[in-house]
């Protein structure tokens, strides 16, 4: 794998290495690409494909498919490709296509989020549950052990509590389904202490006592936690921190968007981490991918999904 520039070189935990080979064991997912137009987004769905992660539906107008596949000597023999006018018409098209059934997953292409969102969320045509729809980065970082799980860094740019409190559920049910166990999750703050300066604080203790009365189930939840106390252990113990959480997290719940979004940018530009992306909370999971992620990155964002998907097959209760 490639460094990325002005990065560390990485360790290799092999944590995406495992969820790859996990989802190559399992029945490759009718997945709807909504506008695959150009050359990183028609290679990750064709990669994803011949991992034999997904059945690929390539959703956009099929003459710009079709120039980007020849421009890039890419094979589309066999390839389902749903004519499509524009990115917005290929967003509700791709949707339309998992709501009658013909796609378990949906896969962003290269039209901006917020107009898939926007598909997604629609009140009569979209892909609603009753939970918030939230993102996930499983991250995986050269100096962390195990995945470290970051939202939402990419949907909800300042979520109240009712929307935290799903929020934290989605990556929950995201860390169980992947068979990674009950997780320990730090909602952080800047500070450890509850104090009414920072609202944050008190949201990071609701969150822990909704935990403890059972509206947030299937984690151990500890906060507010500093970001230095939810993953290093010195840090914890010199601050007299004592919890199954504390240096240990494996799940980080950010205060907002803002601060969720640069946390898994710094770990991605400066401890050379990768980053695969989901969005949960819909009817199925969304695999979200950049034009800069590495092949590994995007098969891995593929592997996140497929298997959170079979799990949800397995266990209905998962994601709402």
């Amino acid at each position: 794998m490639a460094t990325r520039p002005g990065t560390v070189p990485p360790i290799d935990h092999g944590n995406y290495e495992r969820l790859i080979a996990r989802a190559r064991t399992v029945e490759a997912m009718p997945t709807a690409i909504a506008h695959p137009c150009d050359a990183a987004s028609l290679h990750g769905a064709l990669d994803a494909a011949k991992a034999g992660f997904i059945v690929p539906i390539l959703v956009g107008p099929r003459a710009r498919i079709e120039a980007v596949a020849q421009a890039e000597g890419l094979d589309l023999a066999g390839i389902a490709v749903v004519d499509t006018p524009h990115s917005v018409a290929s967003a509700a098209k791709a949707v339309e296509l998992v709501r009658e059934g013909g796609a378990a997953l949906l896969m962003k292409g290269s039209l901006h989020s917020d107009e898939l969102l926007a598909a997604i969320t629609a009140r009569d045509t979209g892909l609603r549950t009753g939970r918030r729809i939230s993102h996930v980065f499983v991250m995986d970082v050269p100096s962390y052990a195990e995945p470290l799980f970051i939202t939402d860094a990419a949907v909800n740019i300042f979520p109240d509590l009712d929307a935290k409190r799903d929020i934290v559920q989605n990556a929950i049910d995201l860390h169980v389904g992947l068979g990674l166990g009950r997780p320990r999750v730090a909602i952080l703050s800047a500070v450890e202490t509850v104090t009414t300066s920072i609202p944050s604080t008190i949201e990071a203790a609701a969150l822990c006592k909704m935990a403890d009365r059972g509206q947030i189930t299937g984690g151990d939840l500890d906060g507010p936690l500093a970001l230095d106390n939810a993953i290093s252990p010195e840090a914890a113990r010199i601050k007299g921190i004592v919890s199954p959480v504390a240096g240990r997290a494996q799940i980080l719940v950010a205060p907002d968007l803002e601060a969720g979004n640069m946390l898994a940018k710094n770990l991605t530009f400066m401890a050379g981490a990768d980053a695969a992306g989901v969005v949960l909370g819909a009817r199925v999971p969304v695999i979200l991918t950049s034009r800069a992620d590495t092949l590994k990155t995007r098969l891995a964002s593929c592997a996140v999904a497929v298997l959170y998907a079979q799990a949800r097959l397995r266990q209905p209760g998962l994601g709402g």
